[in-house]
């Protein structure tokens, strides 16, 4: 490694804390791209002990900034925070749900407001064509409009290919990548989520899509550009190629249920209208009848838009279950009466809310989307600060900042 590279002694140390999350929850690590001889230390070294982990997490904090500029500082530091509370979690200590939240993803969460997914109900019974908003048959009409809006199971490769295969080229022509960055595709099952990046280092990228689930016209093209072009694939390669190759190697490991998860869901979950722009149901309309499908661009337009007045029920459900202790069943019923959710989905939905890994993690796509929505829509130029969340190693603080100033 050239001398202008070299890691410092306390990234070093940070990553090696990181890397020993892993001994106590398998994928705590989501992506590591640093020095394999690192990895294989901490894999083949004793047990980590959790208290150990968060005394040695507050002990980092307190030698920053060391040699490293503020902004690096700061990031580490912001991750150490997060680190020192999981390992406090796996100790056993007793930490409020609300707490837990702010320390990994340092957002503030709090139960919405009911009448918010009543009006969003009634805006979505208005793009169905019924009168009725609070009864049976908008349950009736949003499942018939879900299943008019599904895939074919023998066509769902063929729609993942094409969709990629268009995301790629326009985002190598907007947001360069290296000439052999890859992303390989494959259906997996028995998964709490949708989608899965799995960053494997060298611009290189496995993408699984759960096949327990139904895949739809009108979430394909964002699950596409979400996991791949431009969201995380995008992300880890520029990521890997400007800040790793430029010697910030805290920016090798990706940690779970740390601030970068929140500011990677927030740009994954913009990734297709920071591509297409917000009219893109057009586009993908065109893309479906040359695959012999009929999309609905209009409805599903107006469907999205009132759904998206629901997009903090499942964050809602998570703190009835860890903050209020309600029981599952009267969470999957609050999933099910506000999200419209048959049965099963909803138990879906559970599945991944009481993980011990993923419990937590609902709000970054929820605090995400909405602090980098703000951020964004206050850029003079929306497609050069979707650049900046590529290439920078920005955090929920450093954007809060920047609104405040601006």
């Amino acid at each position: 490694m050239p001398a202008d590279h070299a890691t410092p002694d306390l990234v070093t140390d940070y990553l090696r804390l990181g890397l020993a999350f892993d001994r106590l929850e398998e994928g705590f690590v989501d992506a590591f791209t640093g020095d394999p001889a690192l990895r294989a230390e901490i894999a083949n070294g004793p047990a980590p002990d959790p208290a150990h982990l968060a005394a040695q997490a507050r002990a980092l904090r307190a030698d920053l900034p060391g040699d490293l500029p503020a902004d690096r500082a700061e990031f580490i530091g912001s991750h150490l925070r997060a680190l020192e509370c999981s390992a406090r979690k796996f100790a056993g200590d007793d930490i409020s749900f609300v707490d837990e939240v702010n320390a990994y993803f340092d957002v503030d969460i709090a139960l919405a407001d009911p009448d918010r997914y009543r009006q969003a109900h009634t805006e979505l019974a208005d793009a169905l064509g019924i009168a009725d908003a609070s009864g049976e048959d908008l349950r009736d009409a949003y499942a018939a409009h879900r299943r008019a809006d599904e895939i074919p199971a023998d066509k769902v490769d063929e729609c993942v290919r094409a969709f990629s295969g268009a995301f790629r080229e326009r985002v190598r022509a907007q947001y360069p990548l290296p000439d052999n960055e890859i992303v390989d595709f494959e259906v997996v099952t028995d998964k709490p989520w949708s989608g899965f990046n799995y960053y494997l280092g060298d611009y290189w990228s496995r993408v699984a899509i759960n096949a327990d689930l139904t895949q739809y016209m009108s979430s394909l093209p964002h699950l596409i550009a979400h996991e791949a072009y431009p969201g995380h694939h995008t992300e880890h390669c520029r990521k890997e190629q400007l800040l790793v190759g430029a010697g910030q190697h805290e920016q090798s490991i990706f940690l779970v249920n740390t601030p970068q998860c929140l500011m990677a869901e927030g740009l994954a979950d913009h990734a297709l209208t920071a591509i297409m722009g917000k009219e893109w149901g057009g586009w993908a309309q065109e893309i479906y009848a040359d695959l012999g499908l009929r999309f609905d661009a209009d409805r599903a337009t107006r469907v999205g838009r009132a759904t998206s007045g629901l997009l903090t029920v499942r964050q809602d459900a998570a703190l009835m279950l860890h903050d209020q202790h309600a029981d599952a069943d009267t969470v999957a019923d609050f999933l099910q009466t506000w999200l419209l959710a048959p049965p099963e989905r909803a138990r879906q939905m559970l599945r991944f809310l009481t993980s011990p890994l993923w419990r937590a993690y609902i709000s970054t796509y929820v605090e995400g989307y909405r602090l980098l929505e703000s951020w964004l829509d206050a850029a003079d130029d929306r497609a050069a600060a979707f650049g900046r969340l590529l290439d920078e190693p920005l955090i929920p603080a450093s954007l809060r900042r920047e609104l405040v100033a601006g």
